[in-house]
């Protein structure tokens, strides 16, 4: 691989499919200005023929100019039509190697391969990206890192076996399914349906298609709106159950000497590279239906990615894993981290607060609801009541732990989260008294980390003063 060399041909067909993909609402909204004027549709097909025509020749133009070659411990990259680029990166520099196969990449026997560094280029993508290359290539330019890393090339077998690696974690059909069941990708599809819905109201004639049966619908709204969200909703979960077991099939963590490698996917399979020490926290998120099954699901956040790539930065490690048996995982293989620990709550007379908290915009809610409505305004008690008891069990799940270099926080938004943090990857700590937190001696601590080009941590509402205190005097000690 010292001589240049050009990506596989299918990059231009990926090229074209991503530009005009950038261009798609630009085309609708030619569309719908060339459907309300006369001579419209001759102005739309000519704009949307000269794109096209522009798209394909210059991505036939980019596959051309476009060559890599690794020479003098650096892979280096040659692109760019109009003004030729050169990108050098050291070999040592380079912090992970993604690989994923598409569906066009897998019919051909290539791969993709993204190239993230530690600083990372601040652009939309990694800092470099070989859209389409053969497994082999990407084996070679896999071992030439691991040996710019380890000083002694390692070898690996193929693109599923990692160099040297351990097995940390394999999904099980069975973890799947209830991985599946348990997503809360449902709303993520609702919302795409009405989004799309939205957008192409205009286009579908709902006049004429219903006329027919708007009596019937209108004598039977009630049923009809009953049967049509039932419906709905249950589209959408299958949709996203097979999203979900699509993605997440054949899950499977490796542990080579220096890294974490993650494996996923049927359709689309990804190969994603975490090295430890980029490793900021370990985050455990565990929905309402998961925490009664007694089920979380682990992510590693890490610096470095892109601000497009923010899934190279926070990192799914454990899709499904009963949480007793996180630190057993965990543990062995990310030896830094103590993941099984018993927190300190938040004192009893910080329980007034949070009820008080996230129940006081529901009072007027309840008011208007009984002044206006009077027996049927009794229902939005109901809102009052699930409100106060949501309140508990934040209060409940509030809590923190010091265990020798290592922060844990742990706090409930929509989920409740266990977020581990080791000392020297905390950012800044952040320290508030409000008026009222001060007569009760009460505090609110936030921790960060820098986590890709963002940042993240964890806060807790409502400590005990004094805890409050020994946190920042233990962080602030060196």
């Amino acid at each position: 691989m010292f001589e240049p060399k050009r990506l596989h041909p299918i990059f231009i067909v990926i090229n074209i499919g991503k530009r005009i993909k950038d261009l798609l609402f630009t085309f609708i909204a030619l569309f719908f200005i060339g459907n309300k004027g006369n001579g419209g549709w001759i102005f739309l097909l000519g704009a949307a023929a000269i794109a096209v025509t522009v798209i394909i020749v210059m991505s036939v133009f980019s596959w051309l100019r476009y060559t890599y070659r690794l020479e003098q411990g650096e892979l280096r990259i040659e692109y760019g039509v109009f003004v030729r680029k050169k990108r050098y990166i050291p070999f040592e520099r380079i912090q992970s190697l993604d690989i994923s196969e598409g569906l066009l990449q897998r019919m051909f026997g290539m791969v993709k391969l993204q190239i993230e560094t530690a600083g990372g280029s601040g652009q939309d993508e990694a800092e470099a990206v070989l859209a389409a290359i053969s497994k082999e290539e990407a084996r070679i330019i896999q071992e030439y890192v691991a040996a710019a890393k380890q000083s002694t090339p390692r070898a690996s077998d193929n693109l599923e076996a990692a160099i040297d690696s351990q097995t940390v974690y394999k999904i099980t059909p069975s973890q799947l399914i209830v991985l599946s069941l348990t997503s809360g990708g449902v709303g993520v599809v609702i919302s795409a349906v009405l989004a799309f819905l939205s957008q192409i109201d205009d286009l579908i004639p709902y006049g004429k298609i219903f006329r027919g049966i708007e009596t019937w619908i209108v004598s039977n709204t009630i049923i009809v709106i009953a049967v049509m969200i039932f419906i709905g909703l249950l589209l959408a979960w299958i949709i996203a159950l097979i999203g979900t077991m699509l993605k997440y099939a054949n899950f499977t963590v490796t542990k080579t000497e220096h890294d974490l490698v993650i494996s996923q996917g049927l359709l689309e399979r990804r190969q994603i590279t975490i090295p430890l020490k980029r490793i900021q926290a370990i985050r455990i998120n565990e929905n309402i239906v998961r925490q009664l099954l007694g089920l979380g699901t682990v992510f590693v956040e890490s610096a470095g990615g892109s601000a497009k790539n923010q899934e190279g930065s926070k990192v799914m490690l454990l899709p499904l894993v009963k949480m007793n048996q996180i630190a057993p995982i965990l543990e062995p293989f990310i030896t830094d981290y103590q993941l099984n620990n018993s927190f300190t709550p938040v004192p009893e007379r910080a329980r007034v607060r949070y009820l008080f908290r996230n129940s006081y915009w529901t009072i007027p809610i309840v008011l208007a609801s009984l002044f206006f409505w009077k027996v049927w305004g009794l229902l939005s008690l109901i809102l009052l009541g699930m409100v106060l008891i949501w309140a508990v069990m934040e209060y409940k799940d509030a809590g923190w732990i010091i265990s020798g270099q290592q922060l844990s926080l742990r706090y409930r938004t929509i989920v409740r989260t266990t977020v581990h943090m080791k000392k020297n990857k905390i950012q800044s700590l952040d320290i508030r008294e409000s008026y009222f937190q001060k007569k009760k001696n009460l505090a609110t601590i936030e921790a960060f980390v820098k986590v890709g080009f963002g940042g993240s941590g964890g806060k807790v509402l409502d400590l005990e003063q004094n805890d409050v205190k020994k946190v920042y005097s233990w962080y602030s000690r060196k």
